[in-house]
């Protein structure tokens, strides 16, 4: 085990070198997050480049995919998180989105939206690629675009959301033989606990 990761560190590769990389922004994303701070969408943009190229080259094409939707899915976060339309009085203003609990009424839905979701990815990953792990990889950027649409939203359950996919993708990407990203996963993992713990201490408190 230790001469395999010696071996893995001595010989450079760019893959290696983008894994790297892609750890450290991932930090970056998660402090951000972690604070509830506006400007992780920012890194939102950058961190689907850097991952994108990883994922490809690691035939991990549904997670190459999802990194598409990050992109379209960080300037829509953006607006929803800097934009919201309140009302005060007669004066309508706009305010920063707050912290809020996930609507029981939206759970069923959501989770049957994310079932379709998964089935459709599945589909096309054994129709029309060669992807080894298709129904991991496939329930993970499911579960992925329902988490990243409720982060959107700044439920506090988000992060639940991301636990679920943190553990998955952490086992998968050890598997594919990518140990900063899985490592980064592994950390997402037991800061999506604690996150989940934070966001509800900044909730808002309902009227």
């Amino acid at each position: 085990m230790i001469n395999t990761i010696i071996q893995y560190f001595s010989e450079f590769s760019w893959v290696k070198a983008i894994d790297a990389a892609g750890l450290i922004l991932g930090l970056v994303y998660l402090w951000l997050e972690f604070r509830a701070s506006i400007w992780l969408w920012l890194v939102s943009v950058i961190m689907p480049i850097v991952h994108g190229y990883l994922y490809w080259a690691r035939g991990l094409y549904a997670d190459f995919g999802m990194e598409i939707y990050y992109v379209l899915a960080a300037i829509y976060g953006y607006a929803m998180w800097r934009w919201v339309r309140n009302r005060d009085g007669a004066e309508e203003k706009a305010v920063e989105r707050p912290i809020t609990r996930f609507p029981l009424r939206q759970v069923l839905p959501t989770a049957l939206i994310g079932l379709a979701l998964w089935a459709v990815i599945y589909w096309i990953l054994i129709r029309w690629t060669d992807s080894t792990v298709p129904l991991l990889d496939s329930f993970t950027t499911a579960m992925s675009m329902v988490a990243l649409w409720a982060l959107a939203q700044k439920y506090a359950e988000q992060w639940l959301l991301w636990l679920v996919v943190d553990a998955v993708c952490t086992a998968l990407y050890i598997y594919k033989q990518i140990p900063f990203t899985a490592c980064l996963y592994g950390f997402y993992t037991v800061m999506a606990v604690l996150g989940y713990r934070s966001w509800l201490k900044k909730m808002v408190p309902a009227n």
